[in-house]
């Protein structure tokens, strides 16, 4: 989920003050944060939220992983990390995180309750390497490499085993690699379940994934470029695409197979600073403001902030 470069788009000032909590039991109506503390020199750059309220996210500088209660903005280092960098996650329904270890080429898969790591994979094993972002699937989880044409399928077993050893998956089709520059970014499903969607962050394309032989096809998007196009999030046929220099969240409406889209809206708010990815929780969205611009010091202080879906 790193920066990419592209042309400014309208947006609309989005004011916020109250975020509205999840659906489920007892936090039905209460009042959640809209801004959540992360430690001073933190760099954070992915966030993952499951069933419960409570975020996740990971350091693109020593790799930690650090848990937030939503409820409360209360948070915790619960893994500390290999020194390599963290950089998209997802939890998947068994508790765990899986993780995107970006210029160190390799992903790992975390207990989301103690921290441990429960298995490390090595993707690439070359320098030219940047292992973006993650999106786990019934089958799989699929990791994304800015730096190279390909996806890394980590599969799971009947009852979500781990392998011993992860696939190379090669894209082919309309998806062209540029070299030295970020390409292949956010990740997601279509909302019918059956392919992936992969933005590339230096074209401001989105492509179809078929995931049974990795062919890439462009989506259809009425024209609309997501220049600076990083973390990708599908809701229903809802597709949101943060464009993270830009402050900018795109809401597109997509087609079942997610071969077209058309732009629902796009917004902003004064407290984002280069948002790099987004998840959701309730009636709200989360974005952890990864700063890009701000020189990064031990005391740069980092965050992330709650909107009111649009």
């Amino acid at each position: 989920m790193s920066h990419g470069f592209g042309v400014l788009v309208a947006v609309g000032v989005l004011g916020i003050s109250l975020v509205g909590a999840g659906p489920a039991g007892a936090d039905r109506g209460r009042v959640f944060p809209t801004e959540l503390a992360l430690p001073n020199g933190f760099l954070p750059e992915g966030i993952a939220i499951g069933d419960e309220p409570t975020a996740y996210f990971g350091s693109r500088g020593d790799g930690s992983l650090y848990r937030v209660d939503l409820r409360t903005g209360k948070g915790e280092v619960f893994s500390k990390g290999p020194g390599t960098p963290s950089v998209g996650l997802k939890v998947d329904d068994r508790g765990r995180l899986f993780v995107a270890g970006g210029g160190a080429g390799n992903g790992r898969v975390v207990d989301a309750r103690g921290g441990a790591v429960l298995k490390s994979y090595q993707f690439s094993p070359d320098a030219d390497t940047f292992v973006n972002d993650v999106v786990v699937t019934d089958r799989a989880a699929w990791f994304t490499d800015s730096r190279k044409s390909v996806l890394y399928k980590v599969s799971l077993g009947r009852h979500g085993e781990l392998p011993d050893a992860a696939e190379t998956v090669p894209l082919t089709g309309d998806l062209v690699l540029t070299p030295g520059v970020n390409n292949a970014n956010g990740i997601a499903e279509t909302p019918d379940g059956r392919a992936l969607l992969v933005v590339q962050s230096n074209t401001g394309k989105l492509f179809r994934v078929d995931p049974a032989n990795g062919v890439t096809k462009e989506v259809d998007l009425g024209g609309q470029v997501l220049a600076n196009g990083d973390g990708l999030l599908v809701l229903g046929r809802s597709l949101y695409v943060v464009q993270n220099r830009l402050n900018t969240v795109a809401e597109f409406s997509l087609n079942r197979t997610g071969t077209r889209g058309e732009l629902v809206t796009s917004v902003t708010d004064p407290r984002f600073d280069v948002p790099t990815t987004v998840a959701s929780f309730g009636k709200s969205l989360y974005l952890p403001n990864a700063r890009f611009s701000t020189p990064p010091t031990p005391d740069t202080t980092y965050n992330a902030v709650a909107i009111p879906k649009p």
